[in-house]
């Protein structure tokens, strides 16, 4: 579940550069270098963090001598007020790492606080979170962590690692039958066999096809009614699992849960998550 930094530094350090560019012109100008402060995390809202390791990574990017002292753990409820961590070292490196590491902290928290919430109404259900491709450019290892985080799960990495058979493939290839034939001939000559199959369906008539013709890992059913998905569920008979895509909120995911599908992605979960207020603040 943890991240790898040893990948991701890249990443870090480039939104380091972009927010100090040639320098912190506001901290040269006015606190000597050699002037050593404490600071700390706070909390100014209740959640779930997540992203407290990136932060700590951003700082001693900056500067490895900076002390930083964990005091909640990734996945923890916060509340507000709450002491996250401890930093210590030359103010020159803890106000020059602010921003950056606050902006991965509060986004990857606000993600996984809102991934809580989804899996929170979906208890009792047999239904899994997911989360979908829909994430800020070059975020998705931290945006995918933090859903991990609140407890969801990831759907594919990229376009790489599943087969998703969506409406803009079905429509260039002239049909569902097309489209899985195709698919069933690109994994015998690519060797992958391995890599799951999903085909996204916007009917009941679609499903229908899609089952009579098999060789499909999961059906995707994409902005169905609350009675077609049940339809579908009934179809389906669990033979193969179903996922609802589409119209998906807080205040639907709990009536979608009950229908008996198996998945249910989430796009809100990462192309618009509200970051959860987090400061830093010198002591």
């Amino acid at each position: 579940m943890t991240l790898h930094f040893e990948t991701l530094d890249e990443i870090i350090s480039l939104a380091i550069k972009e927010d100090i560019g040639i320098g912190d012109v506001t901290t040269l100008a006015c606190i000597d270098s050699l002037t050593k402060g404490n600071g700390a995390i706070v909390a100014k809202s209740e959640g779930i963090l997540c992203g407290i390791d990136t932060a700590m990574r951003v700082f001693h990017l900056i500067d490895e001598n900076v002390r930083f002292s964990k005091l909640k753990r990734d996945g923890a409820r916060i509340k507000k007020g709450e002491k996250l961590a401890n930093v210590k070292g030359r103010m020159h490196s803890l106000l020059a790492a602010e921003r950056t590491a606050l902006n991965f902290l509060q986004r990857m928290s606000g993600i996984a606080t809102l991934t809580t919430q989804y899996v929170e109404l979906t208890k009792g259900t047999r239904a899994v979170i997911l989360d979908t491709r829909k994430t800020a450019p070059l975020m998705r290892e931290f945006d995918k962590y933090a859903v991990r985080t609140g407890g969801g799960k990831n759907h594919r990495m990229g376009l790489f690692d599943m087969i998703l058979i969506k409406d803009n493939h079905i429509a260039a290839v002239g049909g569902v039958a097309q489209a899985l034939r195709r698919c069933a001939e690109f994994r015998v000559t690519r060797a992958t066999k391995k890599i799951p199959v999903e085909i996204e369906t916007t009917s009941l008539d679609q499903v229908k096809e899609v089952l009579s013709i098999g060789g499909i890992d999961r059906i995707m059913l994409d902005n169905f009614t609350i009675e077609g998905i049940r339809n579908a569920v009934k179809l389906a008979a669990h033979k193969v699992p179903l996922e609802v895509s589409g119209g998906v909120a807080l205040k639907t995911v709990r009536a979608i849960a009950k229908t008996g599908v198996e998945f249910i992605s989430v796009g809100e979960l990462t192309h618009s998550p509200r970051a959860l207020d987090i400061s830093f603040e010198i002591m």
